[in-house]
């Protein structure tokens, strides 16, 4: 791959910029630029006695990092910062890292951007009100009308089509993201489901390289509504929608009980869930290989991955944070950006 991959370094406070520098000095992030503050990554190693160079190129140049050197595309912070102690002034410096690779993905001067973790409470505090996540952030930014998160853990991460070993092999996609649970179920429409199953399934092709994907759905309800007597939105939207799917073409199967899919037995040879909210599917993923997944978000016209957890902020400047999360998302966002190119460049 020849053109740099990004790193957007995060929440200032957080673990974002250490995790960077780990792999730095580790020699993981070849053929990568960090974008961020280059004196807020400086101080952070030398509080952290990591020996990494810090070299300031222009965005948009060819200079990558090698081991032990990190090249930065510099953002400056709003405020200092201190490890563990939130600022709202630096909201507009997270979003400005993230709007800069955005940038330089569109543009063709990067071939895919990974983002460390950010902190959604104290970009709202500081003047974006409407602030919901990365995910939401970035679908706006890109100009697309629907994205999908999707979750894999690195087992999962590493076979084209992983026939189910465990519960380290796995990949979740959502219907929903960030929203109260009380919000849920009226966000679950017909309309919805068909547009985020089209949407994984083209990118499990694209970016996968999986020709069928199968794809389990779960239902909303306790035992997928149990014909009706636990909610209806099985009975009237999901499954409806799922066999209109399959008319399609799709290999779209469900909706099953979440208490029950999540078991070796019902997902062998299932490439991808699709869970109806957040905690159903994530809490399962990150039980089985937290630190060890990455964070997909299909739909984009550019290749984003990044981590599975939040800004650490009791971790951070302590030296004691994990970047294999990080990693995992580094190596992800490279296998992908090959593949989608893959994918494109074929007739």
């Amino acid at each position: 791959m020849s053109l740099p991959l990004l790193i957007t370094t995060g929440e200032p406070a957080g673990i974002g910029p250490e995790l960077t520098l780990m792999l730095a000095a580790q020699g993981r992030l070849n053929n990568t630029v960090a974008v961020g503050d280059p004196t807020l990554l400086a101080q952070r190693a030398a509080l952290l006695a990591l020996t990494v160079e810090i070299v300031v190129a222009e965005p948009g140049s060819q200079q990558v990092s090698s081991p032990g050197r990190l090249v930065v595309w510099p953002v400056a912070l709003r405020a200092p910062a201190t490890p563990g102690v939130l600022d709202p002034a630096n909201a507009g410096y997270v979003l400005d890292t993230l709007q800069t690779a955005v940038d330089a993905c569109l543009a063709g001067h990067a071939a895919a951007m990974v983002t460390a973790p950010l902190h959604k409470g104290v970009i709202i505090e500081g003047g974006y009100p409407h602030f919901t996540g990365h995910t939401e952030w970035l679908r706006d930014a890109c100009g697309v009308d629907e994205v999908v998160m999707l979750l894999a853990t690195d087992a999962a991460l590493h076979a084209t089509s992983p026939q189910w070993q465990g519960e380290s092999d796995l990949r979740v996609a959502l219907v929903t993201t960030h929203l109260p649970l009380r919000d849920v179920a009226d966000a679950i429409t017909g309309e919805r489901i068909a547009r985020i199953s089209r949407l994984l399934v083209a990118d499990l092709q694209r970016q996968f390289g999986i020709a069928q994907p199968r794809v389990a759905v779960c239902g909303l309800n306790p035992h997928a509504g149990e014909d009706g007597h636990l909610g209806r939105e099985e009975l009237e939207i999901i499954t409806p929608t799922l066999q209109a799917l399959r008319a399609e073409g799709l290999n779209v199967e469900g909706p099953f009980p979440a208490d029950t899919l999540f078991t070796p037995r019902h997902l062998a040879g299932v490439d991808a869930v699709l869970a109806m909210y957040h905690d159903q599917g994530l809490a399962v993923l990150k039980y089985a290989g937290f630190g060890q997944a990455a964070n997909i978000t299909l739909g984009l016209p550019l290749v984003r991955t990044s981590v599975d957890h939040g800004t650490a902020l009791d971790l951070a400047g302590r030296g004691i944070a994990n970047p294999s999360s990080l990693g995992v998302a580094v190596a992800l966002a490279q296998r992908l950006a090959t593949q989608r190119a893959s994918s494109q460049a074929a007739p």
